[in-house]
């Protein structure tokens, strides 16, 4: 591809997306998906935190079906294809599959953010860091800080 935009999405919202680190420069969309905020059941806390880290990126925000705008997009850019991250919501797959059939699609891996010996539980973020925290801060060398008492466990 010599003129990619591209689609960022939920899974990969920093500064070490890999998309963004390949084509630094290159148009990139973020979409707020009607369709996959409903299914998801994505809360208001939730999306403004998307928003937040997406002030960050030098991304373009659009709203609407997620396939048809990153089309949208490219068609306005002249692009001849999309650069994404791999995400872990079929979700995304089925869009990337949509994408896919009109403009070609490349995917990279992103880093992880740490690596777990088992299976992640992404059903809850708050499952995943109880398992992620205590490795990210082993493999800073460090012990994990202690966790304050909340109100309902004094």
């Amino acid at each position: 591809m010599l003129r990619p935009v591209l689609w960022i999405h939920g899974e990969a919202l920093g500064p070490a997306n890999p998309a963004l680190v390949a084509h630094p420069g290159a148009p990139a969309v973020f979409v707020f998906d009607r369709d996959l905020i409903v299914q998801a059941d994505l809360s208001l806390k939730r999306l403004g935190f998307l928003y937040e880290c997406l002030l960050e990126l030098p991304v373009t925000l659009r709203h609407g079906d997620g396939a048809e705008e990153v089309l949208t997009f490219a068609r306005r850019h002249g692009a001849d294809g999309v650069v994404t991250s791999a995400a872990v919501d079929p979700r995304f797959e089925a869009l990337r599959e949509r994408i896919a059939a009109q403009l070609p699609v490349q995917v990279l891996e992103p880093e992880p953010f740490v690596e777990l010996p088992e299976p992640l539980d992404l059903g809850r973020f708050s499952r995943y860091w109880r398992r992620a925290e205590p490795a990210l801060w082993a493999r800073a060398g460090a012990a994990a800080p202690p966790v304050p008492a909340r109100r309902w466990d004094r």
